[in-house]
């Protein structure tokens, strides 16, 4: 082994670079200037380095900067070309944002875009302007930029703790990843009160008020130590990969996975970027699930919107998102966590009283109980600044009052029947009716009423049948083991059969998902064009989530609407947003992160290598929009339907490429046709007549006359072969017109006998033909070129010393034509191919032709109505017979 090989870096690293290369190789590079707070001089060392790069050459323009009204700002800005921006209107109000489009159509090297974390003006393309800055970057266009450290989102609430502001304006922390570099920008926290006084921050009237806020000297240092230990961890990452790549020994860890839980607690959003952030500390690869159970059913749907909001937000800072049905949380989590091999499960802190853990031991004691090797990070919250908000009464809905109401109704109508009853049965006995009671209740009602029908139950049993009667005291105390296990039981069946039921909703919404994505995968498997493809989409998508759709397919530069249900239509600013989903391979519309304010929600119809269309789906109000279980549904139905169309586009090239490999061969089997069958009789023509005229005072008269009948031999055969082209062109092009008369068969074989005369010469020729043949209405040149082409394919093909035989009859209103000989007959492999275009099989020698005779054939007798086929004969030869209809009408009399 060589020295080389010591540091040869590993295939998994440089497999790593190539997929980060090739990630970024059609991107424009970010370059981020980052702060810990308004006024250290990102916008400066901005500028300042844009206008270095301007003197490098480069293409420099201002997208969007912000002076602030700071003079040397200013004077940064002059002499470069500051791109017009764009006014919008909202609430009666002008507001300026800068002009994506006019970027992209500029397309310069670099643009500067301010203030990264700035949120757009309703109405704008994009919510957010760091989503204005990827498109830039797909463009291909290099972008800098300017941040402060406080709006990242993963250290929102910790930002939200040092300074007891909540930032609302934020960035994802993949940005900072997709930076080809960044450059922190630090003065002291000290210099930045100095400017701040001094009135170069902010102006002179909300200063004081921002340093009361938020310039404190604490605040700041603990910003600037955030944004200090955020930028060391970039330089930390770039080291690492570089010793990876260069295989530099080091102390590699074992890698780390993180687990975090989210289950519509107002915690869960915290929660998710502590572990961003623990994430990050440990270099690891992090993981977000949502366990749903049955009992949590009514959770998810009180929840949805905040459920689907944890998602999104971890998604956004870079997890990998789950959600998993099961009927046990703490085994899901642990099954989900062994199949993803995690080394650590992060959970909150339990904040129920004590007494409720004791009766319902938390998730997070059970998971620490069965988690093994696993570690368990426990994270603490402040209950009184998340909990605001969140601890408000809840209304009881009306549905739920009923409940309680059906359950007191239950008990009393056991209890008059126990009293009906009372004089044949014992107290005891009676409280089978009671259990009854609950029963119905689990079922019909649900578990809290169940549970309150158990309740009633114990303090009517008491108080109307245990002595003494109508009152709440008891005289026998073994009654009270009665009362318990009355209530024990009847809150035990109310759980199970409540449970029950709960799955079964559960199983019957997935039934109902499963039922609608085979429908739809049934319907596209029978569909055999686009159209119909569309139209299983939209049925099927209407049925399942009553909701209205259209799918729209590019047609040139714009898209064009295929499909769509009654009674909606699109305007302009919806086929925009629909053109944004196509271009950008990228949901927008309702309840997505681009262009909101759209009425649908549009997907693009995606595949592994290119987007085919646009979905866009209107369901029938917003919290639709946010559930789960939909969006599932509507991405599935998109890629089903992707697949679909390019299964369908794959299918039409296929057929386009067999055409075209048919005409190829058409093409070739035509050109040898005129290479060697046309130029044969050419060669021969020309022969003959050159020496007749160089040679013919000293040839005798017999050789004389030997080239002249060799010459018109050849030219009527290269006659025959010219008409049979210009024949084959007319049926090809539809052209053929018959002149139909009533014929005899006797005089149309006699006409082919007459026309291959000099060719069969005196060949036998043995004719068949029955006494009674009627008239036949018939095209008597045409038919007398089918019989002629078959003549000579006989004559060619079989023995000159063998007969050949024409024979005709009548069967059931059809005149039967036959001509056979005693050749060598067809293989049967190519029996049914002996009628194409071109097509000749090996033939003897001498024996050629350009093989359009055959076809010829075909088109003439398919033309009259008939039909022609060709079978080997017993003993050998060939039979191809014709098949006419005969006329219906009166025939006419042979007198006529």
């Amino acid at each position: 082994m060589t020295d080389n090989d010591d540091i040869r870096p590993s295939p998994e690293a440089m497999l790593k670079v190539a997929q980060a290369e090739e990630v970024t190789a059609e991107l424009g590079k970010l370059k981020i200037f980052l702060g810990y707070a308004a006024g250290v001089g990102k916008t400066y060392a901005m500028l300042e380095t844009a206008r270095q790069r301007k003197k490098d050459g480069r293409d420099v323009v201002i997208g969007y900067v912000e002076s602030h009204g700071r003079s040397e700002t200013d004077v940064l800005m002059q002499g470069m070309e500051t791109l017009q921006r764009k006014e919008v209107q909202y609430l009666g109000v002008a507001l300026s944002e800068m002009d994506l489009d006019t970027v992209l159509n500029r397309k310069p090297q670099i643009v500067l875009v301010d203030e990264l974390a700035h949120s757009n003006a309703h109405g704008s393309r994009h919510e957010k302007r760091w989503q204005d800055i990827e498109e830039i970057l797909e463009a291909g266009i290099d972008v800098y930029t300017t941040v402060n450290i406080q709006h990242f989102e993963s250290l929102n609430d910790v930002v939200a703790q040092i300074t007891g502001i909540i930032v609302r304006e934020t960035v994802p922390d993949r940005l900072l990843d997709l930076a080809f570099e960044i450059k922190l920008i630090d003065i002291s926290p000290e210099d930045l009160i100095q400017r701040l006084n001094e009135g170069k921050i902010y102006i002179p009237d909300q200063a004081a008020k921002a340093i009361e806020k938020f310039f404190r000297p604490g605040n700041l240092m603990a910003l600037r130590e955030l944004s200090l230990r955020r930028t060391a961890a970039r330089v930390d990452d770039q080291m690492r990969a570089y010793m990876e790549t260069q295989s530099i020994a080091g102390p590699w860890p074992t890698a780390e996975r993180l687990l975090v839980c989210v289950s519509g607690s107002p915690y869960s959003e915290k929660l998710v970027r502590a572990t961003c952030r623990l994430a990050e500390e440990l270099k690891a690869q992090w993981f977000t699930v949502y366990i749903e159970t049955p009992v949590g059913g009514r959770h998810a749907q009180e929840n949805r919107e905040r459920i689907w909001q944890n998602l999104r937000l971890a998604e956004s800072l870079g997890a990998q998102v789950g959600t998993v049905t099961a009927s046990d949380v703490t085994d899901a989590v642990m099954e989900y966590a062994r199949r993803h091999n995690v080394t650590k499960i992060v959970m909150g802190k339990p904040n129920k009283p004590r007494w409720r853990e004791i009766l319902q031991p938390p998730v997070v004691d059970q998971i620490i109980r069965k988690s093994g090797a696993v570690d368990v990070v426990i994270v603490s919250f402040e209950q009184e600044k998340v909990a605001v908000g969140s601890n408000t009464p809840k209304s009881r809905s009306p549905f739920e009052a009923r409940g309680y109401t059906a359950s007191l109704l239950l008990v009393s109508a056991s209890t008059v029947l126990c009293e009906m009853l009372r004089p044949f049965l014992a107290p005891t006995n009676m409280v089978m009716f009671y259990l009854l009671a609950v029963v119905i209740a689990s079922i019909r009602l649900g578990r809290k009423p169940a549970i309150a029908c158990a309740l009633f139950g114990v303090l009517a049993f008491n108080f109307f049948f245990i002595p003494p009667r109508m009152t709440f005291a008891v005289a026998d105390t073994q009654y009270l083991l009665t009362f318990l296990g009355l209530f024990v039981v009847g809150v035990v069946i109310s759980t199970l059969v409540a449970r029950s039921r709960e799955r079964a909703e559960v199983m019957r919404a997935r039934e109902v998902q499963t039922a609608s994505l085979y429908y739809l995968s049934r319907d596209l498997a029978a569909s055999a064009d686009i159209d119909t493809v569309l139209k299983a989409v939209l049925r099927n998508v209407e049925e399942a989530l009553d909701a209205q759709v259209v799918i729209m397919l590019p047609e040139g530069e714009r898209l064009d609407i295929l499909a769509t249900s009654s009674g909606l239509t699109l305007d302009m600013k919806e086929q925009a947003v629909a053109d944004w989903a196509f271009r950008n391979s990228h949901p927008a519309g309702r309840a997505t992160d681009t262009l909101v304010s759209a009425d649908l929600i549009y997907l693009p119809l995606q595949t592994p290598s290119s987007v085919l269309g646009v979905m866009g789906v209107k369901l029938e109000n917003q919290p639709a929009y946010h559930s789960q279980e939909n969006r599932r549904l509507l991405d599935a139905f998109a890629t089903q339907a992707a697949m679909a169309m390019e299964r369908i586009r794959f299918s039409h090239h296929a057929e386009q490429a067999q055409i075209l490999q048919a005409r190829e061969n058409l093409e070739r089997a035509l050109l040898n046709s005129i290479s060697h069958d046309l130029r044969t009789p050419l060669v021969s023509v020309t022969g003959a007549l050159t020496s007749l005229k160089e040679e013919g005072a000293q040839l005798s008269d017999n050789v004389r006359k030997e080239l002249l009948d060799s010459a018109c031999s050849e030219a009527e055969r290269l006659n025959r072969y010219v008409g049979n082209l210009l024949v084959m062109t007319r049926i090809e092009a539809g052209a053929i017109r018959l002149n139909i008369e009533w014929c005899d068969i006797q005089d149309l074989v006699g006409c082919a006998l007459a026309a291959t005369k000099q060719r069969i010469g005196n060949r036998s020729v043995e004719i068949g033909l029955s006494d009674d043949l009627p008239l036949v209405p018939l095209d008597l040149v045409l038919m007398t070129q089918v019989l002629v082409n078959l003549l000579d394919n006989a004559h060619k093909y079989s023995p000159k010393e063998s007969s050949i035989e024409i024979s005709s009859t009548t069967n059931n209103g059809w005149l039967l034509l036959e001509v056979a000989d005693r050749g060598p007959g067809v293989p049967e492999h190519y029996i049914k191919r002996v009628f194409d275009k071109f097509y000749r099989i090996p033939v003897p020698e001498g024996a050629g032709g350009t093989g359009l005779g055959l076809s010829i054939c075909r088109g003439i007798v398919e033309a009259h109505g008939g039909m022609i086929s060709a079978e080997n004969r017993t003993g050998g030869g060939l039979r191809a017979l014709i098949r006419l209809p005969l006329a219906k009408a009166e025939e006419p009399s042979h007198d006529n």
